[in-house]
């Protein structure tokens, strides 16, 4: 069987293992379903998620022009404590991150490779951790708006981490922790806007991934460099495809490209 599309972020359903899906345009994928068969990716051409030609990604899956254009790639995506819309002040598209900012948060802890503190909308829990291939994670303070988790984060940033290691994720070379514990030790460096937004007693989630073999020293597949690659999935863990020789793919970071998915 053969399938044709863009990539976008696989869509996913908190499941034990948690199920991954691929959507094309013309093609739903169960990618759990492809596990211990042979799988050929070929890269065929760029399409920005955005504008929809055929130019070079540069970040994100949108061109450069559409990058530094539109409001879905502005600096407080990724940076949160920029955000400006509770002010009703405009960035790129007043409307839309108004829309986007001015809803709950969630300012979390994740343990994918180690203990790391991270911003998300409320609605994105917990496709957020699964995503950052997060095995165990719990919420600990929910904000009205983007801003206040952003400022949230900064602070605690100074007591835990805030990246994460994706060799360690995907080797899955993780020590469990008790989120709890570290909730209620973070408590005291909540500033004081948010601090009456702390989330007391819940408790953490944890996350199951769809790995029959984890690489034991993971490999990054360019498919835009390689233009082909064949391998057996043996595993699937945050939005990386894990491949028998140790190569992984990781979806997210190539979102924009149209590839052709061949399945033996």
């Amino acid at each position: 069987m053969t399938y044709q599309g863009v990539l976008t972020k696989m869509e996913t359903e908190f499941e034990s293992p948690i199920q991954y899906y691929l959507v094309f345009e013309n093609d739903f994928l169960n990618m759990n379903q492809l596990l211990n068969k042979n799988v050929t990716i070929q890269f065929v051409k760029h399409q920005c998620l955005n504008c929809g030609l055929d130019k070079p990604i540069f970040r994100q899956g949108f061109c450069k022009s559409c990058f530094f254009e539109i409001p879905q790639a502005a600096d407080w995506i990724m940076r949160p404590e920029l955000s400006t819309a509770h002010l009703d002040k405009e960035d790129r598209d007043l409307a839309y991150e108004k829309k986007v900012q001015l809803q709950p948060h969630i300012v979390y802890l994740a343990n994918s490779s180690n203990v790391k503190v991270g911003v998300t909308r409320k609605t994105q829990v917990p496709t957020r951790w699964i995503d950052q291939g997060a095995h165990e994670a719990i919420e600990i303070v929910e904000v009205p708006n983007r801003y206040l988790a952003g400022i949230t984060e900064i602070a605690l940033k100074d007591h835990v981490a805030d990246k994460t290691n994706w060799r360690k994720m995907l080797k899955n070379d993780v020590v469990d922790e008790s989120l709890e514990a570290w909730r209620d030790r973070l408590k005291q460096y909540i500033p004081d806007e948010a601090k009456a937004y702390f989330i007391e007693n819940n408790k953490e989630t944890n996350i199951d991934f769809p790995v029959i073999k984890y690489p034991e020293k993971p490999k990054s597949l360019n498919i835009e460099k390689e233009h082909q690659f064949s391998g057996k999935l043996v595993g699937i863990k945050g939005q990386y495809l894990i491949f028998e020789d140790d190569t992984v793919f990781n979806i997210r970071s190539n979102e924009g490209l149209v590839v052709q998915l061949s399945i033996l």
